[in-house]
């Protein structure tokens, strides 16, 4: 009777879980076209470096500004309708990219991917906890390992097909392009713009669908569990190594979306023969993968080594990294971008897990605030971008260098709780 009672209870969580599963697969995959957008703006809406780098600024503030919001809105809706909110914002972010292409107008593609990011905010904020009480407590971890690893998948395949939708086989040399006509060259902008709409349709009616599906599908109701005792975010400051967690998570965040978001840029910066752009966010791919297997790899190696030590490893093998990129030509160096996806994927976990040590009742309040230290993949983008307009390229790679240094300080000192 027990055993028919529990497969039962497996088979109605089953749905649910491959549903969510598969959401996040998808809007991982969506946030890693962005790294491939950018290159493909800068030239269909003739940007700078800083111009193009506020794409990850509209994104990932639109994750700073509504990760507490959204998190309100689910505690008072419940998951199922979080859900759906967040697939109908993604979907009207997604449609908004064809008028954007349309009009070429830049303020109107860096809304559209706002939208979309805060459709994505309310789908992450609702995931994690619902894949959690989604079962058995103690699958939970294997569950979300699971679902974690199906996100990484579609980050690693996404600049994969975005450059082969938005990019060039054969790049077009600048020059070419600034002896077009103004005719011409209105028309070849254009076209440039309009390769957006394809994918990004396909997305709204994908997100829209999902939608409509969630509404008619029952999902379980899960009641979550109230904390007891009483926190404020003013009393977080009497834990410095709390703060010092958040700052952390910013530089981590902001150098890991900083590198993969000018490694195209970087990439045809080197004049290498046959080396097109399409060719360079192969690379994005070879980083994201590594980020895979590195988190596959950490769970083990985390039971193994303590957390500080390993954390002092991954952000001082980045640090080398980017250091060997800024010194070094020709393939070794986009290689040594490209390798350090193996030493951040394990950062977060550890940087998170560190911040959140004996904080109490203060634990759920330190994690909101340590969610939006994430701001730092909409700030330190834009900062490389203007280093790279003034003084190069390769010069903007020193500011991941200043966020790998913040990293290794806090995982041997500020990382103390006392």
């Amino acid at each position: 009777m027990l055993l028919k009672k529990a497969e039962s209870q497996s088979n109605q969580f089953l749905v649910p879980l491959l549903i969510v599963m598969c959401l996040m697969f998808f809007w991982n995959l969506s946030r890693n076209i962005n790294d491939v957008l950018i290159p493909h703006l800068k030239r269909a809406c003739q940007l700078t470096d800083f111009q193009s780098a506020l794409v990850q600024s509209a994104f990932f503030g639109a994750y700073f500004l509504l990760a507490i919001p959204a998190g309100l809105y689910i505690q008072k809706k419940g998951y199922k309708a979080g859900m759906v909110t967040g697939l109908l914002l993604a979907a009207v972010g997604a449609t908004i990219f064809y008028p954007a292409a349309e009009t070429r107008y830049y303020p109107l593609f860096l809304t559209a991917l706002f939208v979309m990011a805060a459709g994505f905010t309310f789908l992450e904020v609702t995931a994690t906890p619902y894949i959690s009480k989604l079962g058995d407590p103690e699958g939970a971890s294997s569950r979300l390992s699971l679902s974690a690893a199906m996100g990484s998948v579609g980050a690693t395949i996404a600049p994969y097909i975005a450059s082969l939708l938005l990019l060039h086989e054969k790049d077009i040399p600048d020059a070419e392009i600034a002896s077009y006509s103004p005719a011409k060259l209105e028309i070849f902008l254009h076209n440039e713009a309009g390769l957006v709409k394809l994918p990004y349709l396909s997305l709204a009616i994908l997100f829209f669908l999902v939608a409509i599906v969630l509404v008619f599908i029952k999902l379980p109701t899960i009641a979550d569990e109230e904390g007891k005792g009483a926190s404020t975010f003013k009393d977080l400051f009497k834990f410095p190594h709390t703060i010092n967690g958040v700052l952390g998570v910013f530089c981590y965040l902001g150098a890991e979306v900083g590198i993969v978001s000018f490694l195209i840029r970087y990439s045809k910066s080197l004049h290498l023969e046959g080396l097109t752009e399409q060719k360079s966010a192969l690379f994005i791919t070879v980083y994201m993968l590594l980020v895979l297997v590195g988190r596959i790899a950490g769970s083990a190696i985390l039971k193994i080594f303590k957390p500080n030590r390993m954390l002092v490893v991954s952000a001082g093998g980045a640090l080398l990294l980017v250091l060997s990129a800024i010194f070094s030509h020709g393939y070794f160096s986009i290689w040594s971008l490209a390798i350090i996806g193996l030493f951040t994927s394990i950062m977060y976990p550890i940087i998170f897990t560190l911040s959140i040590r004996n904080l109490g009742v203060h634990t759920k309040k330190a994690s909101s605030l340590l969610i939006m230290g994430i701001v730092g993949g909409a700030i330190v983008p834009p900062i490389m971008g203007y280093i790279s307009d003034k003084w190069g390229i390769k010069n903007a790679f020193f500011v991941p260098v200043i966020c790998y240094a913040y990293v290794i300080y806090f995982a041997i000192k500020g990382s103390m709780a006392k």
